[in-house]
C-alpha cells in the first residue's frame, strides 16, 4: 500500500513538482497562500504535470498503435460477432488517439469496409472517452479506483450504446459514400524497432503541438476556479445541495472542445471547490465525447436520426455514470 500511494503521489500526481515550484516561487518572494500566488502556482505546477505525462502517454501508447495500423484492426474486429464483437470494439477505442474528432475518420473507415455501425458505433465512444491517457490520468488526481470504475463504466456505455444502435438496424441511417468507401487505409509494412519509435516520437510531438493549447487554456480555468470563485458558488451549483448539477455540467461541457488533458485541470479545481465527484466526471466525459466539432464532422457521415440517437445514448450513459458515482462518492474520496 505504501508503495502504491507513493506511485499514485510522487510518479503519476508529481507532489514533489508542487512542493518544488511552491519554495521556489516563495523564494522569489511570490506570496503562494494568496489568491495570484496560488493561482502561479498552480498554474505552473500542472502545466507542466500534464504536459509530463501526455508526452509519456502518446509516446507509449503510439508505440502500441503502430502494431494495429487500420487494416489490421479491421481484421481483428471482423473476426468477433455480437456482443463480443462491440466489446473488441470498445477496447480498441482505448487505445486510440484521444480526442472526438481524431476518432471519427477511423470511424468512418471501419464502417466503409463493411462492419456492422453498432461495432464501429462502440469504438467511437469508447476511443476519446475511456483511453489510456484517461485511466493514468485520472489516477493521479482522483486514486485508481476513482480511475477503474471511470474506465469500466465507460466501456459498459461504449458497448450498450452499439448495441443499441445495431438492435435498432440504425445502418439506413448511415451516408451512402460512407457505405461505399470499401475500405480504410492499407496495413503499414512490417516495421524495425527504430520505425516504431520514430513513429510514436513523431505522434508525441505532433499531438502535444495540437493539444498544449487547450491544456494552457485548461489549467487557467482551473487556476482560476481554484483561487479566485468561492467555494460556495461551486458547491450550490454542482454540489450535493443541487440534484440537477450532472445534468447541469453535461450541458456546458457538450459545447467545449478538449480532451483528457485540457479537462483534467478543471475537474480537480471543481472537486476541491465542493462539486461532487459524479458531477465533475460526467463533465469530462461530455467535454470529451460529444464536443461541437466532432458532432458537426460525425453529422458528414451519418443522418440526423442516428446522430440523434448516437447524441442521447451517450447523454443518459454519462448522466447515470454521474449520478452513480456521486451516490457512491463516500467510498471513493
Amino acid at each position: 500500500m505504501a508503495i502504491w500511494q507513493w506511485i499514485q503521489n510522487e510518479l503519476l500526481g508529481m507532489h514533489w513538482l508542487n512542493e518544488a515550484i511552491g519554495a521556489g516561487l516563495r523564494a522569489l518572494g511570490v506570496d503562494t497562500a494568496g489568491r495570484v500566488g496560488g493561482s502561479v502556482q498552480f498554474f505552473l505546477y500542472d502545466t507542466v504535470k500534464i504536459t509530463v505525462l501526455l508526452c509519456v502517454l502518446i509516446f507509449g501508447v503510439s508505440y502500441i498503435q503502430s502494431f494495429f495500423p487500420p487494416e489490421r484492426s479491421k481484421r481483428i474486429l471482423g473476426r468477433f460477432r455480437g456482443l463480443w464483437a462491440n466489446v473488441a470494439a470498445a477496447l480498441l477505442g482505448t487505445v486510440t488517439p484521444f480526442c472526438s474528432c481524431s476518432s471519427i475518420p477511423l470511424f468512418m473507415g471501419f464502417t466503409g469496409a463493411g462492419l456492422p455501425v453498432g461495432v464501429t458505433f462502440s469504438f467511437l465512444i469508447s476511443s476519446p472517452m475511456v483511453d489510456l491517457g484517461s485511466l493514468v490520468l485520472l489516477t493521479s488526481i482522483f486514486g485508481a479506483r476513482v480511475a477503474v470504475v471511470y474506465v469500466v463504466l465507460g466501456l459498459v456505455v461504449a458497448v450498450a450504446g452499439g448495441v443499441l444502435i445495431q438492435k435498432l438496424g440504425m445502418e439506413r441511417y448511415v451516408e451512402p459514400f460512407i457505405l461505399s468507401a470499401g475500405g480504410v487505409d492499407v496495413s503499414l509494412p512490417d516495421l524495425t524497432l527504430r520505425d516504431r519509435l520514430t513513429y510514436a516520437r513523431a505522434q508525441m510531438t505532433g499531438t502535444l503541438k495540437k493539444v498544449f493549447p487547450y491544456i494552457l487554456a485548461g489549467v487557467g480555468l482551473g487556476a482560476v476556479i481554484h483561487n479566485w470563485i468561492p467555494a460556495g458558488w461551486v458547491e450550490a451549483l454542482l454540489g450535493g445541495s443541487n440534484p440537477f448539477g450532472v445534468l447541469l455540467a453535461v450541458v456546458v461541457g457538450v459545447p467545449m472542445y478538449a480532451d483528457i488533458f485540457g479537462t483534467i485541470p478543471v475537474a480537480e479545481a471543481l472537486l476541491a471547490k465542493g462539486a461532487q465527484l459524479g458531477t465533475v466526471l460526467a463533465f469530462m466525459m461530455a467535454v470529451t465525447t460529444l464536443s461541437l466539432p466532432s458532432l458537426i464532422m460525425l453529422r458528414k457521415a451519418v443522418r440526423p436520426p442516428l446522430l440523434a440517437l448516437f447524441v442521447g445514448v451517450c447523454v443518459a450513459g454519462i448522466v447515470a455514470v454521474g449520478y452513480l458515482f456521486n451516490a457512491l462518492q463516500v467510498f471513493f474520496i
